[in-house]
């Protein structure tokens, strides 16, 4: 656990706070603001380790109620509103009848190729379902393999990650947002399911859509008296977790771009055009009266992790020389398959120089410093691409990004880009 007080953003006795809890791919975190924008308490925790993919559920579900417990109880009566951001297209189905979890969950880099003939037959060409890791491909893919509805009957309803925990607060099934339903289907921009998606034996499963951040209900009152929130406190809607970092960056601005590096890497550049294509993992979320297009990429810190430890990390970062070009063309992933910039679950990790012909480079991961800095330059030459394809498709193209980085070596390699490059 790491919890922080902001004593000087304490105000006035009575302020109305607002409570945002991330749940990202390793932990979670949470804030507690002012209507200002200012931090009046912060906090984190790990998940619990977890033997299989059904215990996930409830490393989550402890992780939610410890960082409720770590709030202050001083500020705890004061909270107006919850809001949880929890990881793209991670699925669970659960019977509204019990609260039981009838399937998942399904992580949100979670692939199911045996759902997509079905899925790209309903579809249209290239939507953002059409990727055995959509949100809809799980669910195709658990109705076919469990006969429909797996005996639950008109029970089972789908939820995603954030729309679980907040039921966990608030008790109504079936209640999501416009970002988090895209990868079932949904369309921002009709602001309705479409019909083909609404025509198949499993439709009554989705949940109804709002848009990111509207009230559904107040705290449960349980959750209420046993951490001392007010019985006005109120459970908003969610969105992803990419969604919540780029509002954090506090750009809207057309052109302008974010990137999110934690254990995946995710691009949202804020453009005036939709684009949306599966063969590349390409898709737009809705942004108010714009768009956010990009895509998220299974390459990031999860698989530097799996080669160095954290103080390995930051020992060799130091080494790192971020004018030095990397002469092998390395895919760093943690295990086999990609979202974006190419959707492929069978790509393999490239992490080794056996396929390099020069021997000047066959002792180069001896030196660690070498290894990391040719894993990490290629993270950034793979996710410049992009950005290319995003300006050849219509969308708005700032002269410069904003980035949200996690290492000052990372931040210099983005700095020591060729003349000319945006991204």
């Amino acid at each position: 656990m790491l919890s922080r007080q902001n004593p000087g953003a304490d105000g006035a006795a009575g302020t109305p706070l607002y409570l945002g809890i991330d749940f990202g791919t390793s932990g979670a975190r949470y804030a507690l603001i002012d209507r200002q924008g200012a931090i009046h308490s912060e906090g984190k925790r790990a998940y619990a380790p977890v033997g299989d993919a059904a215990a996930w559920a409830s490393s989550w579900r402890a992780a939610l109620f410890q960082l409720l417990d770590d709030i202050p109880p001083a500020h705890r009566p004061f909270i107006s509103s919850i809001s949880i951001d929890g990881t793209s297209a991670t699925t669970l189905i659960v019977d509204s009848e019990t609260g039981e979890l009838l399937a998942g969950p399904f992580l949100y880099n979670e692939s199911f190729p045996d759902a997509l003939p079905a899925v790209e037959s309903i579809a249209p060409a290239n939507h953002t379902v059409c990727s055995a890791s959509s949100t809809l491909c799980k669910l195709v893919s658990w109705w076919n393999t469990t006969g429909g509805a797996g005996g639950a009957g008109s029970a089972a309803v789908l939820m995603h990650q954030s729309d679980w925990l907040l039921w966990l607060l608030h008790g109504r099934y079936g209640v999501s947002d416009y970002n988090n339903a895209l990868k079932v289907g949904y369309d921002p921009e009709a602001d309705a399911y479409p019909s083909w998606l609404m025509s198949q034996p499993y439709a009554p499963m989705l949940p109804s859509v709002r848009a990111p951040g509207a009230p559904i209900a107040v705290v449960k009152d349980d959750v209420c008296s046993q951490y001392g929130l007010s019985k006005e406190c109120v459970v908003c809607t969610g969105t992803t977790d990419s969604i919540a970092a780029f509002l954090a960056a506090g750009t809207t601005e057309p052109g302008r771009a974010v990137t999110s590096l934690g254990s995946t890497m995710a691009i949202k550049l804020v453009s005036e055009a939709r684009v949306d294509d599966a063969r590349f993992g390409v898709y737009s979320h809705r942004l108010d009266d714009t768009w956010l297009v990009g895509g998220a990429s299974n390459t990031g810190g999860a698989v530097l992790r799996q080669l160095f430890t954290d103080g390995e990390l930051v020992a060799l970062s130091r080494r790192i020389d971020p004018a030095v070009a990397s002469p092998l063309e390395y895919y760093p992933l943690p295990r086999k398959g990609e979202r974006f910039p190419v959707s492929d679950p069978d790509m393999a990790p490239r992490l080794t120089t056996r396929t390099i012909r020069n021997p000047i480079f066959t002792d180069v991961l001896h030196d660690g410093s070498h290894h990391l800095q040719i894993l990490t330059k290629n993270m950034l030459r793979f996710h410049r691409w992009p950005f290319h394809f995003f300006a050849s498709e219509g969308c708005n193209h700032g002269p410069r990004a904003t980035r949200s980085t996690c290492t000052a070596s990372w931040s210099r390699s983005r700095e020591s880009r060729p003349k000319g490059t945006t991204c």
